[in-house]
This record gives C-alpha cells, sequence and structure tokens, in this order.
C-alpha cells in the first residue's frame, strides 16, 4: 500500500533515508577495518601453524630420543600436572567479542624429579611445553578470525539490505510523495487562479 502522500510522511521519509545512508556508510566502514583486521590474523595463523609443525617435528625427535635413552617414558609422562593456568577473557573489535587467552608467565618446570632421567628427557619436556604454548596461541588466532569472518557476513548482509532494499525504496516513496505533492500544489494552484478569473470576471 503506497505511504500517503503528506509533508509530514516526506520528512519522515527523508530523515529515514540520511539515517539509512549513515548507516550504510558505518557498515561499510566497520566492513573494511574487519577486513584489514582478519587479513593481518591469517598471515599471522600461518606462521603459527609453520612454527607449530617445526616444533612437533622438534618434539617427536627429543621424545624418541627419551625413548631410546630410557626406555618407555610413560611414568614420567604422566607425572606431568594438568594445566589450569589457562584464563580465557574477551575483548571487543568493533563491537565483536573476541577471546583473550591468558597464559601463566611462570617459567618451566620439571615435574618429575632428577633420578633416572637425563637430558634427553628435559628436551622433550621443554619442546613439548612450547608445543602447547604455540597451540594456545594459534587457537586464540584460529577462534577470532573465525568470530570476525562470522561479523564480516552479517555486517555485508546489513549494507546490502541497506543498499538494495531500503535505501532505493525509501528514495522511490520520496519520490512518488514529492511528485504527488507537487500536483496538489499546481492543482491547488489552478483552482485559486480560476476562482480569482471568476471572481474578477463578475465584478
Amino acid at each position: 500500500m503506497p505511504t500517503a502522500p503528506t509533508k509530514g510522511n516526506l520528512i519522515a521519509r527523508k530523515r529515514s533515508l540520511e539515517l539509512a545512508n549513515t548507516g550504510f556508510d558505518l557498515m561499510d566502514r566497520k566492513r573494511n577495518i574487519l577486513i584489514r583486521e582478519i587479513m593481518s590474523l591469517i598471515d599471522r595463523a600461518g606462521e603459527l601453524q609453520s612454527r607449530i609443525d617445526s616444533c612437533f617435528s622438534s618434539a617427536y625427535k627429543a621424545l624418541q630420543a627419551a625413548n631410546i635413552a630410557f626406555g618407555r617414558i610413560d611414568p614420567f609422562a604422566e607425572s606431568v600436572p594438568i594445566d589450569r593456568s589457562i584464563e580465557i577473557r574477551t575483548r571487543s573489535v568493533m563491537g565483536v567479542e573476541i577471546p583473550s587467552i591468558r597464559d601463566s608467565d611462570a617459567p618451566v618446570r620439571m615435574s618429575y624429579g632428577l633420578r633416572g632421567t637425563g637430558s634427553a628427557l628435559d628436551e622433550a619436556f621443554v619442546r613439548f611445553h612450547e608445543v602447547k604454548r604455540l597451540t594456545k596461541e594459534l587457537a586464540e588466532v584460529e577462534n577470532t578470525i573465525y568470530r570476525l569472518a562470522y561479523a564480516i557476513k552479517r555486517t555485508q548482509k546489513r549494507a546490502n539490505a541497506l543498499k538494495n532494499i531500503i535505501i532505493p525504496n525509501l528514495t522511490s516513496e520520496i519520490k512518488y510523495i514529492s511528485e504527488e505533492l507537487e500536483e496538489k500544489e499546481r492543482e491547488e494552484f489552478s483552482r485559486l487562479k480560476l476562482i480569482k478569473t471568476r471572481n474578477e470576471s463578475s465584478r
């Protein structure tokens, strides 16, 4: 059903159009900022994955050397306590809540005694500790990428709705109301002119 062609509706539609254009500009800016953020994180994720691959390779070589030196090292592995030092917080980037992992800065401490062990076992322990640290860092980055990608998708969807549906509809309504009001004004002008002519001729 077409909008009633009144001056009040024209003013309201113009105000709505102004807000829609502002909203589109903000959405577009937000999308560009999020894309820049995600691109830098994708590069970082690739670098971290490469470092983890290399670290895993070194860690398994160290583990193999420890197994050769001490036989099965299950008892030593079982002595490593469960890590409960991880704390996950969130921070906001353009309204998107992304995770921030806080880890203990405590130095690496061996959880087994010195008896029956040696440098090969220590090397494996340190290498796997580094794998764990890098994995936590990669998990934070990849989760952030996922959340930013989802936010970009939603922002793009809203921007498209504004650009392709809402703004054209408002523009069309404004044009319709303006043309109808102009037509009414012309009719009113013609009517007044006719009345004036009749009044003048009746004198």
